[in-house]
């Protein structure tokens, strides 16, 4: 059974991933307005009445911005860890609250969603696999270095919005203050498009064809620098830019044979 995937926001500004098949989504993250994740969905043609609940990766404000209102307003469980909701500070209704554990496996409806630790400057971050039979959708964004969970559920997955966050260049020209450089690049900051490159390179499956560069840095990055980066070395995998502004098209990942280029690229409008 098909995927499909959109990011509706991905940056500091905040971060929103839909992915879901004909009856159920989910939503990884909720970083932005309830009213703009509901305009964007609406562009897209995407079903607010699908979403079955919302994933929360770790407690910084550019990801869980939106969770109060869109869970009250539509009644949807927040999977989220329990120090992670400790440390958000998110008044929820008791009764959408469900916890989660490393290495869970969460089903919602059709879905299934692994959990799995990274290093990231959070109480207790996790990045998510979300899989329906044979395919598999990976989430990895604000990771701090590549470790083995990381390059692990990596190359199982059929399209993956993973982390491009700065270029290495422009960080260490920039006028960021030095502590901040060095919580970036740290090791439990982000990925700079050499590490995602690096990542990409040695590890993507024979039957990926997405490939969405996600939390580019609005100071650190520039969108073109990212893209050249891996176009020419991407081979049959679509490079996608996910925006700070506005979202992407909707993609169709479909895990069951090894697609060729012109059907890995097409965008569907649901």
């Amino acid at each position: 059974m098909s995927l499909f995937i959109s990011s509706l926001n991905s940056g500091s500004n905040g971060n929103c991933y839909y992915v879901g098949n004909h009856q159920d989504a989910v939503l990884i993250d909720a970083g932005i307005s309830c009213r703009e994740t509901e305009r964007r969905m609406n562009r897209l043609g995407l079903d607010m009445e699908k979403v079955r609940a919302i994933i929360v990766s770790h407690e910084h404000s550019d990801h869980i911005r939106g969770v109060v209102v869109l869970a009250k307003k539509f009644r949807l469980p927040v999977y989220i860890t329990q120090k992670t909701f400790i440390h958000s500070r998110l008044h929820l209704d008791p009764s959408l609250v469900r916890s989660f554990s490393s290495s869970d496996t969460i089903n919602i409806g059709s879905l299934q969603i692994t959990a799995f630790p990274k290093f990231h400057d959070a109480v207790e971050p996790h990045s998510f696999v979300v899989e329906c039979d044979e395919t598999r959708v990976g989430v990895f964004t604000d990771i701090g270095e590549v470790c083995e969970n990381v390059i692990s559920h990596f190359q199982k997955c059929h399209a993956v919005f993973l982390e491009t966050n700065y270029d290495e260049e422009l960080l260490e020209a920039g006028n960021y203050p030095y502590f901040l450089k060095n919580r970036i690049r740290g090791g439990r900051g982000h990925l700079s498009n050499r590490q995602a490159l690096e990542l990409f390179l040695a590890y993507k499956a024979p039957y990926l064809t997405h490939l969405l560069l996600s939390h580019l840095s609005k100071n650190n990055n520039c969108p073109l620098v990212a893209q050249r980066t891996f176009m020419d070395k991407a081979g049959n995998v679509e490079i996608i830019l996910a925006s700070r502004e506005k979202e992407t098209l909707v993609y169709e990942i479909n895990g069951y044979k090894e697609p060729t280029f012109s059907e890995a690229s097409h965008a569907l409008q649901l």
